[in-house]
């Protein structure tokens, strides 16, 4: 249809216009949400330095006690 010149640059201008039209009555929500993702991510990232758990996984269990109890049976 299109004689196999289609590919490259051409093919990403191409779905570039394509995006535009069909997508940009959604475009301002989807920046305002990607905005609002990024505030809360920075948000929690400054919480977490900021509650001296850098160097641990906050979904870890703690770990347990080191005596072996097994052999004083």
């Amino acid at each position: 249809m299109f004689g196999g010149n289609l590919g490259g640059w051409t093919g990403l201008i191409l779905l570039l216009v394509v995006i535009l039209l069909f997508a940009a009555p959604k475009l301002p929500q989807l920046a305002r949400s990607l905005g609002q993702s990024m505030t809360i991510f920075k948000k929690e990232i400054k919480n977490k330095d900021i509650d001296g758990e850098s160097g641990t996984d906050a979904g870890t269990a703690p770990k347990a006690d080191s005596t072996d109890t097994s052999s004083s049976k």
